[in-house]
Order: structure tokens, then C-alpha cells, then sequence
């Protein structure tokens, strides 16, 4: 088969994670080529993308060929584009640091702080400024390219996409199902004996909101899954277990033993389908009450010094890789946003779950909502699968947050901060006083100021 030539544009190219999956798994392509435009704040970091993404043309193990180039506008990326991928860090990590650390003061604990819970709150104030300002600029110079946001606060940063420009084609891609199914394969293997099940063969039925989402349905080769999982969920309920592979929970502040996810199951008799880190900020803090309810839950509060560590090794490892002293190494990275690109191009077709408005999907949650189900991706095409009506139970503990991340968006798309407090005050894991949540509140806006010059601040 011929390659098929793309052109890529990369809003946030200088990520030192995203970008370098996108290459990888761009290079391990052997059906597509062509260009990929490097755009971000930090021309230097872009730069630096440049040199790492051209370093792998002509390479032996490389059967895509794309050239890559960092560029200072976004009408540079973005004219003539076919993709537009959004991947940004809004402020830095000492911003992050006041989002997930400031409420501890007051009791509140955050396991991750990038989606719900005060931290979600006031990261979406800094980050759904530049959403406005993308969805501007595509529909002024690629209006019919195709939109993948992996940016967080996920829902919110595609709900604002559309508010901005109702005709974008732009959906939310998160893996956080896929890290349920390798769960459930795993369940597979133990349980029917079967030496190795790919998670693709998982099939599953997608509900809910990005990093809240539940499965109703789950099967392999026609086998109902359901009756396996609640035996599980009740089995493993007070040691968790995993697939083996991502369970050192207590050194790797990304893993667990998905007792939330079991105990949500035993709670609601479906199966919440995220990483329990995310899956515990939806809820009233029955998981975070403190750092050791966390603990005895057997997942991690994610700090943000952490990250700082993390991101020093980033830093050199990019530096390695500009010199030409390290080698990327290749391989597939999970994600699917090159197998969606393949599929909006005719190439095939491909069903997976993806945050898109709710445009009846999900019946009984609001219409215009942005959710999590399957969809069909096809030729220039992406239909939702008709998810049915979620749980009654697990609607009561959606639809606050439905109702507060559309409140968020208006409140950064008319610059009201005092909307915005009162999405921050109604949060479910914002359990301090009147008093103490204005404090808070101002507090975190003061020390994310310098972002948040679209409210005139």
C-alpha cells in the first residue's frame, strides 16, 4: 500500500511525553508520511522536538516518514492541517503545586488535581483561556481539520472548543478505559486459564464523563464478563487486585490495586472504568478523607514534587536525545490517536471510546454535555454508539459534575469569577466552610495570577 501523506499540526510541542509518543508511534507507521508542525510557548522545547523527530528519518526500524518543524505562530501550524493535536501544560508545575497542595491546609486531599475537586476548578481557569483561543484560530485557518485534545481538564477543554466553534470536529482521547481492560484481561487469564488476552479483546460498553467512566456491558468472544467481575470485585474487595503488570502501588504514585474500583462496583453494580486516583476525586472524600484512608485504599496521592522529579529526568533525557547521545527507542505508546487518524482517512475502521458532546448517547445525562462513549470512526467520521441510560445511582453522582464543569466554561467564556466560585464551591470533595472556601479560593486565584489575564486580573 502507498503511504498516505498527512499534515499534522502539534499545539504543545514542546511536551516531552505526548510528543514523544506521537513520534513513536508515527515512526512504527508503516501506511502514513508527511509533516508534522511543532507549536508552543517555548519555542526552545519545540525546537528541541524538531531535532528529536527529524533525527529519525532514515533510520532502519522506521517505516513512516514525516518531517517535522517547530514554527512561532499558530497560523503557521494550523494552515492547511488535516489533525491538530492539543497537548499543554497551563501554567507550570509550581501552579500545579498550589492546585493540588493549598486545600490540604483545609483537609482536602486531591490524588491528582488536574480534572474535579479545587485543583480541576482553577486548572481549568488557566487552561480554558487558551482553548478560546485555539478554537479561534482553527476555525480562522482549518476549519474542517480534525481536532484530538488530550489536555486536561479533558471535558472541559472540548466543551469550550465547541461553545467557541459549534461546527469543530474535536474529540477527547483519554486511556484510562484501557487501563480497566487490561484489568478485566488479566481477570481472563487467571479465571478461564487463557495464556495471554490482548485488551482489545475486552469489548465493553463506555459511559459517563472523562475519568468517571463506567461499564455496563463487558464480554470476550461472546462470554458475558458482568458475573466474573462482581465475583472479583467482592473476592479482591479488601486486597485489590491487578494485572499484574502496573501493581507497585506504594513506589509508583500511578498505580493501584483498584479497590475503589471494586468498591464502586459493590456500591452501584457497575463497573467504574478509570484509574482509582481519578475515580476517587468524583466522589465525596470516602477514598481521600486523609492520607492514610488513601493508603489503606492502595493508590497513591500523586504530589506534584513528584512530578518536579519527573520532569528533571524528562529534561535530560530530551538532552540526550538533541546531542544525538541517546537513541529513541521505538515502539507502539497505546495511545490511539494514530489508528484515529488512519481510520478519519478512510484507511479503516475503528471503534473506541472517546469525550464528545452528548448528542443523545447518553440519554438521561444533559444534552450538549461533553461524555465518554464508543465511537465509530470512519472515513472523515465520527458517530457516537448509543451508550443507553446510565445507572440511576451513578447519574446522582455524575450529574453535579456535568453541572459544574458547563458552569466553569461560562464562567472563563464570560470571564465571571464569581461563577467560578461557585462551581469551586460546589464540588463534592470541597468540605470546608463558607468561611474557609473563600480564603482557599482566593488564595489559589492569587497564586495562579499570572495566568489569568483573561479576567483582567
Amino acid at each position: 500500500m502507498q503511504q498516505q501523506e498527512i499534515k499534522i499540526a502539534y499545539i504543545g510541542g514542546g511536551s516531552r511525553g505526548w510528543a514523544w509518543n506521537l513520534m513513536s508511534d508515527l515512526a512504527v507507521e508503516p501506511d502514513l508520511c508527511g509533516t508534522v508542525k511543532l507549536y508552543d510557548i517555548d519555542m526552545e522545547a519545540a525546537k528541541h522536538n524538531e531535532i528529536i523527530g527529524n533525527r529519525l528519518k532514515g533510520r532502519e526500524d522506521v517505516k513512516g516518514n514525516f518531517t517535522y518543524e517547530a514554527v512561532s505562530t499558530l497560523k503557521d501550524a494550523l494552515t492547511g492541517c488535516d489533525f491538530v493535536v492539543l497537548s499543554i501544560l497551563p501554567g507550570t508545575f509550581d501552579e500545579m503545586e498550589s492546585d493540588v497542595h493549598a486545600p490540604e491546609k483545609y483537609g482536602i486531599y486531591q490524588s491528582v488535581g488536574d480534572t474535579v475537586g479545587p485543583g480541576g476548578i482553577i486548572r481549568a481557569l488557566r487552561t480554558l483561556p487558551y482553548y478560546i483561543e485555539f478554537a479561534e484560530a482553527i476555525k480562522e485557518y482549518c476549519p474542517e481539520a480534525w481536532v484530538i485534545n488530550y489536555t486536561n481538564p479533558m471535558t472541559m477543554c472540548v466543551q469550550m472548543m465547541y461553545k467557541v466553534f459549534p461546527e469543530i470536529k474535536c474529540f477527547g482521547c483519554c486511556h484510562e478505559v484501557f487501563g480497566t481492560q487490561k484489568v478485566i484481561a488479566a481477570m481472563v487469564q487467571k479465571e478461564m486459564g487463557v495464556e495471554k488476552v490482548d485488551r482489545h479483546e475486552i469489548k465493553v460498553n463506555v459511559q459517563g464523563i472523562n475519568h468517571f467512566t463506567w461499564l455496563n456491558e463487558m464480554s470476550y468472544k461472546g462470554i458475558d464478563l458482568m458475573p466474573m467481575y462482581a465475583k472479583y470485585a467482592k473476592e479482591y474487595a479488601e486486597t485489590g487486585f491487578t494485572d499484574g503488570k502496573d501493581d507497585n502501588w506504594m513506589n509508583n504514585s500511578f498505580s493501584s490495586a483498584n479497590m475503589v474500583k471494586f468498591d464502586l462496583f459493590n456500591r452501584y453494580g457497575v463497573a467504574a472504568a478509570a484509574g482509582d486516583r481519578h475515580l476517587a476525586e468524583f466522589c465525596p472524600p470516602w477514598y481521600l478523607k486523609n492520607p492514610e484512608s488513601v493508603k489503606s485504599w492502595k493508590f497513591g496521592l500523586t504530589t506534584v514534587a513528584y512530578r518536579k522529579e519527573q520532569l528533571k529526568e524528562r529534561l535530560a533525557k530530551s538532552a540526550r536525545l538533541v546531542s544525538g547521545e541517546e537513541k529513541m527507542a521505538l515502539s507502539t505508546s497505546g495511545e490511539e490517536g494514530v489508528m484515529q487518524m488512519k481510520a478519519l482517512k478512510g484507511m479503516t475502521t475503528l471503534i473506541t471510546n472517546v469525550n464528545i458532546p452528548n448528542y443523545g448517547q447518553i440519554p438521561n445525562l444533559p444534552l450538549g454535555s461533553v461524555v465518554e462513549t464508543n465511537a465509530v470512526f470512519s472515513h472523515n467520521s465520527v458517530k457516537p454508539v448509543f451508550a443507553g441510560a446510565i445507572d440511576p445511582a451513578v447519574q446522582a453522582l455524575i450529574l453535579p459534575h456535568c453541572q459544574n464543569q458547563r458552569m466553569t466554561v461560562e464562567a472563563v467564556a464570560t470571564k465571571d469569577l464569581k461563577l467560578a466560585y461557585l462551581a469551586f464551591c460546589n464540588d463534592p470533595l470541597m468540605t470546608a466552610s463558607c468561611r474557609d472556601a473563600r480564603v482557599l479560593f482566593d488564595e489559589m486565584i492569587n497564586n495562579t495570577k499570572k495566568y489569568l489575564g483573561h479576567f483582567g486580573l
